[in-house]
């Protein structure tokens, strides 16, 4: 199960995502980082363009936490 998904169920907190994106940087996989985490277009997008925090915001709102 990805990141994305276990954080959905309440299975993963969102400072795994750090720990996630360590073992990405020194394996050998062949996927993209955000397949790798099973996150959306849209969620990398905010990632990248706006801040850590701001996915944070966006996947608490999309569990309805927000």
């Amino acid at each position: 199960m990805k990141f994305r998904e276990r954080f959905m169920k309440g299975e993963a907190a969102f400072e795994d995502i750090f720990d996630l994106t360590d073992e990405w940087n020194f394996s050998d996989e062949e996927c993209t980082l955000r397949e790798y985490l099973g996150l959306t277009a849209e969620e990398e997008d905010v990632w990248i363009s706006e801040s850590d925090e701001a996915l944070e915001e966006l996947l608490n709102r999309e569990r309805g936490l927000e």
